[in-house]
């Protein structure tokens, strides 16, 4: 409703009430969802204008232990092994992790599971495991009593942030921001939430008699969608509350209560295996890919042995020695060159047929192949110091264990699929084809991509939230 020069919402708990949000006189309906795009509201009655009083907006004690916890068991019904199956070439758990570890705001960073493969990736990623008991890994366990368990056993931690790892295009300044409301603003549980435009009705069951009924609308008066404000769903990315809220009160949500509103480009949450594809889509334009700036990758190096071929050698009945190269990844050498961007193929001085096709291979891509020792590394960083470049500005395709380094310090890198482990771990991205089957040509369509999202970002293109 509106009053006045005034937007009213209401937030219900236990009873209804109104917070005023000021909207000047000449705002537009875009000022508006803008200006509203991250509105807090407090549900401790009493303090109905949303603020706190000034002796309880002083600062949180800085030393209280925050800690972020996944959930991720093993036993998903919907989706096999779902938290770790990799969605758009990085394992599902990997999306939340990388931004809860960049946010920067966790004094530790654990997942919660009973399965030693997602336990492998969540430590790859930087977090710590905290190793389920079978009390509270059944499909019939709630969350709530799983964080209990990992409260108990952990009772130096102070607040706690449950983050769903169904929840991929989370990105670490929704922590952050959120967080700051309990630390900066005394609120007890902060959740995330996103705006919906649905009208509602009344279930009606087969054969009772009944008719349905609107829940949410007068079909007299049916609002148009920039007409109305919609209503707060939580999208189950994060909920952060307060260890006396789980251990007190046996609520994630409870005390003094404030929602985090998230745009609808970044509610993605994975329940079902249909939501795969189309979750795919909008992580790579809206999903989190860390601090590196991918418009600034202006330089990619890529094996040739492993990534451009499938590393298999074929003897002819005369004793050549022949390998085969997809004309997909060619294709895809050219897109990036299409795009002003340095591409240097690599071969090993281990690897002699792949050094014979040196000239072929220039001749073909109009690359520069160039040579190197056991450890990658100590020849490219000489090429990287000569362009005046930073590692952020490469990008690495590798696979193998000499590549590690170099995938590390990039500010892209990838692997094909059939990479060993070590590899894959190390890389920010891996591929869904193997080497020689269009892997290449994948790892440069995500650059283009992530170049593509990174201009939009800078041109602050978004998404008319009204019509999302």
């Amino acid at each position: 409703e509106k009053e006045g020069n005034h937007r009213l919402c209401c937030f219900h708990v236990q009873q209804y009430f109104c917070v005023k949000v000021p909207v000047s006189k000449g705002a537009t309906a875009a000022s508006v969802a803008m200006a509203t795009k991250k509105r807090s509201l407090s549900c401790d009655y009493g303090e109905q204008d949303g603020r706190l009083p000034a002796h309880k907006q002083q600062r949180a004690d800085k030393k209280r232990h925050v800690a972020a916890l996944i959930l991720a068991r093993g036993g998903s019904k919907g989706i096999p092994q779902k938290n770790i199956k990799p969605l758009a070439g990085i394992p599902l758990i990997g999306w939340v992790l990388r931004a809860a570890v960049d946010s920067e705001v966790f004094d530790s960073i654990w997942v919660s599971t009973d399965h030693d493969e997602i336990e492998k990736v969540a430590k790859s990623w930087g977090a710590k495991v905290h190793r389920r008991s079978p009390e509270v890994s059944k499909d019939s366990s709630t969350s709530l009593e799983t964080i209990s368990e990992f409260v108990e056993l952990n009772p130096g931690v102070d607040v706690i942030c449950n983050i769903q790892a169904t929840s991929p295009c989370l990105h670490p300044f929704h922590l952050k921001n959120a967080l700051e409301m309990i630390t900066e603003k005394g609120f007890d549980s902060v959740f995330s939430v996103v705006r919906r435009h649905q009208f509602r009705w009344q279930e009606v069951k087969k054969g009772s008699g009944e008719k349905t009924r609107p829940l949410n609308l007068d079909p007299a008066k049916r609002p148009r969608r920039q007409d109305w404000d919609g209503e707060l769903c939580e999208n189950g990315s994060f909920y952060f509350t307060t260890k006396n809220q789980l251990v007190q009160e046996k609520l994630l949500q409870g005390g003094k209560v404030a929602y985090f509103e998230m745009l609808p480009e970044y509610s993605v949450d994975i329940d079902v295996d249909i939501d795969w594809p189309v979750a795919e889509q909008r992580v790579l334009r809206y999903g989190y890919f860390g601090r590196a700036t991918p418009e600034v990758v202006r330089l990619m190096f890529c094996n040739v042995s492993g990534c451009l071929t499938d590393g298999r050698i074929s003897l002819s009945v005369s004793g050549e020695e022949m390998v085969s190269i997809n004309a997909r990844d060619t294709s895809g050498i050219r897109m990036l060159q299409g795009e002003d961007m340095e591409v240097v193929l690599l071969t090993s001085d281990l690897d002699p047929v792949a050094q014979s096709l040196a000239d072929r291979l220039a001749k073909r891509t109009g690359c520069k192949v160039m040579q190197v020792g056991k450890e990658p590394l100590d020849d490219l960083k000489r090429i990287v110091e000569q362009k005046k470049l930073d590692w952020k500005d490469v990008a690495y395709m590798g696979n193998d264990k000499p590549d590690v380094e170099c995938l590390n310090l990039a500010g892209m890198s990838a692997v094909p699929k059939d990479a060993p482990v070590v590899a894959i771990n190390a890389a920010k991205y891996t591929c869904q084809h193997c080497g020689g089957m269009g892997a290449v040509r994948e790892f440069a369509e995500h650059i283009l991509l992530q170049k593509e999202k990174a201009k939009a970002q800078l041109e602050q293109h978004r998404i008319d939230r009204h019509n999302f």
